[in-house]
């Protein structure tokens, strides 16, 4: 089974598994990127899948579907091109001989949905659109923070072996501001190493791993003390123990990060 992140738009990318007969993408926010994969490597597509309702997510998804046939899959509770199979927690997909099992993460958007595949090449794999991403999360556009906490935790909780495929690349810019919650994280220090030389040769820093995530990513570590503390620097109102406040506060702060 061959994953692939397909660059769209400015940072954008939409995931694409084939087996080198079939293929399946997710978020597809326009159509021409997965057009040309699925002219290149002679493939039909089978399957959509749509995390939730934003432009840069579903704007290639009717042009796909009327070109190729392939089925639809998308939140339940949000506004989504149709038709499609609407899918909400708890609820499987089947694609590609994979299964995928739905998790509700709002908070970016109120219906944010992730699939999540525990065997695909001997390891599992998740396609979390804007809720988490490599160093961060998303911008809480319709949801609460504590709505966003919970759907971290969630995925927080997945095998440490998880591959995180995300849909931006915004790795650099959200190293930066972990480093600036937490300097002394030397697991972070190392990434940012890492990742900077890989976009220096034009290389995606994604998939990301679950565990890595666990080390890194200020938004899974609101209960650890150094990255509470920092967000007590920066709003002095925020008590320590309060893993709701800390999460709200580090998303505030990193709206305004420069």
């Amino acid at each position: 089974m061959n994953l692939l992140p397909l660059p769209a738009f400015t940072d954008n990318y939409i995931w694409m598994l084939h087996d080198g007969r079939q293929a399946i993408v997710v978020d597809p926010g326009e159509a021409a990127p997965v057009e040309q994969a699925l002219h290149r490597w002679g493939l039909s597509l089978q399957a959509i899948l749509v995390t939730h309702h934003h432009a840069d997510h579903v704007g290639g998804v009717d042009a796909l579907r009327q070109a190729t046939g392939a089925r639809v899959y998308g939140p339940a509770r949000e506004r989504m091109p149709e038709p499609l199979e609407r899918l909400a927690q708890g609820d499987t997909v089947n694609a590609l001989g994979l299964q995928f099992q739905v998790i509700g993460v709002p908070g970016h958007t109120a219906g944010h949905i992730a699939y999540y595949c525990p065997e695909m090449d001997s390891a599992p794999l998740l396609f979390c659109g804007d809720t988490l991403f490599s160093g961060g999360c998303g911008r809480l556009f319709e949801g609460t923070p504590a709505q966003m906490l919970d759907s971290l935790d969630r995925l927080a909780a997945l095998p440490g072996n998880t591959r995180v495929c995300c849909t931006h690349e915004y790795t650099l810019s959200n190293l930066k501001f972990a480093r600036a919650v937490e300097p002394g994280n030397a697991a972070l220090l190392h990434y940012s190493s890492q990742c900077e030389a890989l976009r220096a040769q034009n290389q995606p820093t994604l998939p990301s791993h679950m565990a890595l995530e666990r080390d890194i990513n200020p938004f899974l570590r609101v209960r650890q003390g150094p990255v509470a503390q920092a967000a007590q620097g920066y709003d002095a109102q925020v008590p320590l123990d309060d893993a709701v406040a800390v999460l709200a506060a580090l998303r505030q702060w990193k709206n305004e990060f420069r």
